[in-house]
């Protein structure tokens, strides 16, 4: 019997999903915000817009890097303490990105935006902590709630630009370190508010309720969770599934203001182009989680890739100051990848032994990460060297792949 077939509180399921939600609000306004100037940061220090692909990159790496330490720290001590600890270590992060623009410290800076990282790592292992204690027949809604509550302060976060760097001028900072100013404020209150309310703990409470999964506390080792998902094709598709939406979307996204810019748009339309591509993202997310519950994961993962490629081509096609089929097709690239995280997070999880899915979850956000930053490193060089085009279609090619296995297997 799973921990999740057992009599829980389901007030108990209830508090975590509200605090779980509220933190990812904070956290999304924070990476939002970043995601929005970050780039643009870069290039601006360097001169190079090579640069601004390596700072989405540095992010990303950042986030990877983080996943398997905090999967450890979880994994002796749960949730709340390893969603915490991510947290406060991107707001560390946040304050180096804001000292080194400053002070014209391009070292800083990066290093910076890599340990500003660990709040999309922090984020990511979040969804992961609303199924600890879900019912099978709700996994994926309960997922995707937690995904959904992201939609508030990521949509808002790259809005937030234009405030944000006329605070910092009047604080006589870089105007576009203005971002990360509101990334310290709200990576560190998330982490307080996680802190203080995420109890009792979704993990720990778990384990009281599955004897297995109490015995087994091993620490989760990158070798050992390949293996498990190695012996399960379901696993497998799930982990296939989650990489390879977040590759297409990062590396598509993080170009995007940079194509733009090429034409001296604003920084309030490529705001509003990133959050129409954010409400993609989480807003829709509470219905892709339903559909992955009533239909099935494989049909949304499918359904996931062909809108994935369909913004490919949309985005790809767009002219450097056509903000509407960007926008339209950057909502896409997000909706496409909502389907991807929320149902090969879902099947991922239920594929794998109680005892083994931190491990297996950690190898996931890291896999997913790793992946991301070598996309956003290459959209940056391809981009210098060819066209924003050229990009679409490199990266529609690894979903085109996911697509023809979710379809080979959902006929076999």
């Amino acid at each position: 019997m799973s921990v999740t077939e057992l009599p829980v509180d389901q007030h108990v399921q209830r508090r975590a999903v509200l605090v779980l939600s509220g933190t990812q609000v904070l956290g999304g306004l924070g990476v939002g915000a970043g995601v929005a100037v970050g780039g643009l940061l870069a290039a601006d220090l360097t001169g190079s817009e090579g640069a601004a692909g390596l700072a989405s990159t540095a992010s990303v790496v950042g986030a990877a890097l983080a996943a398997l330490p905090l999967v450890r720290i979880t994994e002796a001590h749960g949730r709340r303490i390893g969603l915490a600890t991510g947290l406060l270590i991107a707001a560390l992060g946040a304050v180096m990105v804001v000292v080194g623009a400053a002070y014209d410290l391009i070292w800083l800076l990066f290093l910076g935006l890599l340990l500003s990282g660990a709040a999309s790592a922090s984020g990511l292992q979040a969804r992961y902590a609303a199924v600890d204690l879900a019912a099978p027949a709700h996994r994926a809604r309960d997922l995707s709630t937690v995904v959904w509550a992201t939609t508030v302060g990521a949509v808002a976060g790259p809005n937030l630009a234009d405030p944000t760097g006329r605070f910092a001028l009047w604080a006589g900072l870089p105007e576009l370190s203005g971002g990360y100013l509101l990334a310290l404020l709200t990576f560190g209150v998330g982490a307080v508010v996680v802190w203080l309310l995420l109890r009792p703990d979704p993990l720990l409470t778990a384990r009281t309720l599955h004897p297995a999964a109490r015995a087994v506390r091993h620490r989760p080792g990158l070798r050992e969770s390949l293996a498990v998902v190695r012996t399960s094709p379901g696993a497998g598709l799930g982990l296939a599934a989650v990489a390879i939406a977040h590759t297409a979307m990062v590396s598509v996204m993080v170009m995007t203001p940079i194509h733009m810019r090429h034409v001296d748009v604003s920084l309030v339309m490529i705001g509003l182009v990133i959050s129409v591509h954010v409400i993609g993202m989480y807003a829709l997310s509470p219905l892709v989680g339903i559909a992955a519950d009533r239909l099935g994961r494989l049909p949304v993962i499918v359904s996931g890739a062909v809108l994935l490629l369909v913004s490919c081509l949309v985005a790809g096609t767009a002219a450097p100051d056509d903000t509407l089929a960007l926008g339209v097709g950057l909502f896409l690239l997000g909706l496409g990848w909502s389907c991807g995280l929320v149902a090969g997070s879902t099947l991922l999880t239920e594929s794998v032994p109680e005892v083994e899915r931190p491990g297996v979850q950690g190898l996931s956000d890291l896999l997913m990460n790793a992946c991301g930053a070598v996309g956003g490193a290459l959209a940056g060089l391809i981009v210098a060297v060819a066209t924003y085009g050229w990009l679409t279609a490199m990266a529609a090619a690894p979903v085109a792949a996911l697509l023809a296995g979710a379809l080979v297997r959902r006929r076999s």
